[in-house]
This record gives C-alpha cells, sequence and structure tokens, in this order.
C-alpha cells in the first residue's frame, strides 16, 4: 500500500511507557508520520531515572514541537485497573478516541525500581531465587500493565470496527533462560495474549500484534549490565546491538495500513540473535 510521510495523520496514539527508551522513541517516530500522541510515565519525572529529559510533560511538548502535532502528557500505575481506565480516559479527551495502543511499559525491574543497583534488576533473579515482591513487581510491570490497557482501549476499537494494537514483548519470552525468568515468563504470557486477543479482535478490523525486541540499547539498558563496545555499531554488522528507532519503524509498519492483513502475530526485531520458529 502507497501512503505519503504523514500517513497517520488524525490518527491517535497512546504508548505507554514512553516517558524514555524505546517507548519515548515510538511516541516520537508515531508523531513524525502525523499521529497525535499520548506519552505515559509512571510519574511526572520518571524521565529522569536515567537523565533523559526534564519531565514527561517536557517530552511532550518537545514531541509537538518537533512534528507538529497535538501531544499530551499522562502518568499513573499501568498496574491498577481504575487507574488505567482514568489515565484513557484523559487521553480520549485531550486528542480524541484511542487509535493505536502501543503497551511497551514493563522492563526488568523489581520492587525496589530502577534506582536499585543494575537499574533495578531483581536479585536472585532466576526461576527458584528470585523474591516474592519481585515476582510481582515483575509480573505486574510486564503482563498486567498489558492486559489492563487493553481492556480498557479495545472495546473502543471493536466499537468503532477499527484499531491497532502492538504489545512490546522481548526475545526473553521465546526461550529458557536461565536469568531474569520472571520477565522471560512475563514478556511469554504477552505473546500468548496478544494472539488471544488477536482471535477477539479478528471479526472487527482490530488488528492485535506483538514485536520481540532484541538487545536494544537504551540510557537503562547501559545502566543495567555490562555494555559490549563492539556491538555499539549503527550498521554494517547484525551481530551488533538494535536502536529504538528500529522498533519504532516495526511498530509503525504494525499500526498502519501497510499491515492490513497481519494480526496475532509476533515480530522479532533481534538483528536475527533467533532463528528458530517462534
Amino acid at each position: 500500500m502507497k501512503y505519503d510521510d504523514k500517513h497517520l495523520t488524525g490518527k491517535v496514539a497512546w504508548v505507554t511507557g514512553s516517558s524514555r527508551g524505546i517507548g519515548r522513541v515510538i511516541a516520537d517516530h508515531l508523531a513524525s508520520v502525523g499521529a497525535k500522541v499520548a506519552v505515559h510515565g509512571t510519574g511526572p519525572y520518571s524521565t529522569r531515572a536515567f537523565g533523559e529529559a526534564e519531565s514527561l510533560a517536557a517530552v511532550a511538548e518537545a514531541i509537538a514541537e518537533a512534528h507538529g502535532v497535538q501531544t499530551v502528557a499522562v502518568h499513573g500505575d499501568l498496574s491498577d485497573a481504575a487507574a488505567v481506565a482514568d489515565l484513557a480516559g484523559q487521553v480520549e479527551r485531550a486528542l480524541g478516541p484511542i487509535d493505536i495502543l502501543v503497551n511497551c511499559a514493563g522492563g526488568d525491574v523489581g520492587a525496589k525500581g530502577t534506582s536499585a543497583p543494575q537499574a533495578g534488576k531483581p536479585e536472585g533473579n532466576d526461576a527458584i531465587h528470585i523474591s516474592l515482591a519481585d515476582i510481582k513487581a515483575v509480573l505486574d510491570r510486564n503482563l498486567l500493565t498489558c492486559i489492563y490497557c487493553c481492556r480498557q482501549v479495545v472495546p473502543g476499537m471493536i466499537e468503532r470496527q477499527s484499531g491497532w494494537v502492538v504489545n512490546i514483548g522481548s526475545i526473553a519470552g521465546l526461550q529458557g533462560i536461565e536469568g531474569s525468568a520472571i520477565y522471560a515468563t512475563a514478556k511469554a504470557a504477552v505473546h500468548e495474549y496478544t494472539r488471544c486477543l488477536a482471535v477477539v479482535g479478528r471479526p472487527h478490523d482490530v488488528h492485535v500484534n506483538a514485536i520481540a525486541p532484541g538487545d536494544t540499547y537504551t540510557a537503562r539498558f547501559a545502566n543495567s549490565r555490562p555494555i559490549e563496545e563492539e556491538r555499539m555499531a549503527k550498521d554494517g554488522d547484525l551481530s551488533r546491538y538494535g536502536w529504538p528507532i528500529e522498533v519504532a519503524q516495526a511498530v509503525e509498519y504494525l499500526a498502519s495500513e501497510a499491515s492490513s492483513y497481519v494480526t496475532g502475530q509476533v515480530l522479532r526485531v533481534d538483528g536475527g540473535k533467533q532463528m528458530w520458529p517462534a
């Protein structure tokens, strides 16, 4: 399908977890192709965790100024269903009905939050030794946030007979791994929830897909592990790190008419790190 550079003009996109990192780049990229964008963070200053911006409001203002689109900043705990309902209402009152939902909120972050060592990665981070508090925190942050937002937004899409949902999973959810086991479990559940929701949306022209990024360089990524300098190349070698814009471009595809006959899929964006069937 052919479309111009502003092919999402008139669409409203809510990108959760977009105060920083991959989510922020997704929000900016969707705005660059014309969408009105709601940026979201847990709090008004969650942008400061790794020094990416002064505030959530500043992120929204920068996106609006750069691309000439309407934006709104909303903040709250997406693992609270009542808060999700309130936030969705704020987005729709400011921008209109939500056409595109990108569930990017998540991360392998335990109960102590991103200020803990290794940018919040739980201690004893395997299938047995992780604490119960961290299990709940990781599942809430990655799985329940996705489910609650979809439950709130997708019924309106079904009613309008149009919509695009892109859930951000992970290649960690496509294999057994020693570390980050509960994060991997949560992302595997996000992938399966995506398929189940796609079945519900299919008769109503509501597209539901997931993206499974590989090792993608962000400020939090850099603070959570040793960085392999040889993988910092921007191109020329697909064993390099990925960059947030590469995930954002895949989101654009799955949130547009370019993917008009695609639903229920999990798309790896990992430079070929995983080569086996999903």
